[in-house]
């Protein structure tokens, strides 16, 4: 499985790299706004667009994804075009984040200009990631629309599901892949159980109908969820920072490294420092 760090800090993106287990990145403007004016206020010289071209330079090999603002197919495809043209000559790992269905509500006249910007971008040779995943059949249109990468936002369905469920939560505890029961009964929604089975259930779809996408499980908020994502096959994971430094950490491999530690022979030493 492929890690992405969902981060704008510029700082985050390359400790991430220099760690040698960062695969692309995934972020958005108003955090890259954050971080710019951060820095400017700080009295470094810096703008927006310089900005988003050093994330690119940072993440040159792997995929970058920059987001759209507009809401109709029509403003998509030329905002995604513009996002493309100007940053992709950078370092050429651009794709275009596209939310699946961009309306407000049932009935909204935008309901399909998602997936109307997903192919005409794609057919152009635009990589597009499809967000705000949260059914398999939205997975499955996605796919069929041509998306190069598809988000599944996993944390969120959990926070749903302990709401439908009446349960006060911190949305960086774990919840558990197999769901939660409620008076003798599973707590779902439509089918869906926890956000690891609403990934495990996109991986499903594009396996058996053997589409080229690749799933990106998003809203992650700690390591077992990336373990699960992992083990359900999600072919990438988006994390915090803190997530992916956390991923490392545990405390028996402290207490090894304590013994080894008071355990080394001083001959051994010596004859490898030559």
């Amino acid at each position: 499985m492929k890690i992405f760090i969902d981060s704008a800090d510029l700082d985050e993106i390359k400790q991430a790299f220099d760690w040698g287990v960062c695969d692309g990145v995934t972020t958005n403007p108003s955090l890259m706004k954050k971080a710019v004016d951060k820095r400017v206020s700080a009295g470094e010289k810096l703008d927006l667009k310089e900005y988003i071209k050093r994330i690119l330079e940072i993440a040159k090999g792997t995929p970058v994804s920059l987001e759209v603002t507009e809401l109709t197919a029509a403003g998509m495809i030329e905002q995604g075009k513009r996002i493309f043209d100007m940053f992709n000559p950078v370092a050429g790992n651009v794709n275009v984040k596209i939310p699946v269905n961009p309306a407000f509500k049932d009935g909204d006249t935008t309901h399909f200009d998602g997936l109307r910007a997903v192919r005409a971008l794609s057919e152009q040779g635009i990589p597009v990631n499809c967000t705000l995943i949260f059914t398999p059949e939205q997975c499955l249109l996605a796919a069929k629309a041509g998306a190069a990468f598809i988000s599944p936002f996993a944390g969120r369905v959990d926070d749903l599901i302990r709401t439908k469920a009446g349960v006060k939560f911190d949305k960086t505890a774990y919840f558990p892949a197999e769901g939660m029961m409620k008076d003798d009964a599973l707590v779902e929604d439509n089918g869906v159980v926890s956000g690891i089975d609403l990934v495990e259930q996109c991986v499903d779809v594009l396996n058996i109908y053997d589409f080229e996408a690749e799933i990106i499980a998003a809203s992650l908020r700690n390591p077992r969820q990336a373990r699960e994502a992992a083990l359900v096959g999600a072919h990438i994971a988006t994390l915090p920072f803190t997530v992916i430094r956390d991923m490392l950490k545990h405390a028996k491999t402290f207490e090894g490294m304590d013994l080894f530690t008071k355990d080394i022979v001083p001959d051994y030493v010596k004859m490898l420092k030559g």
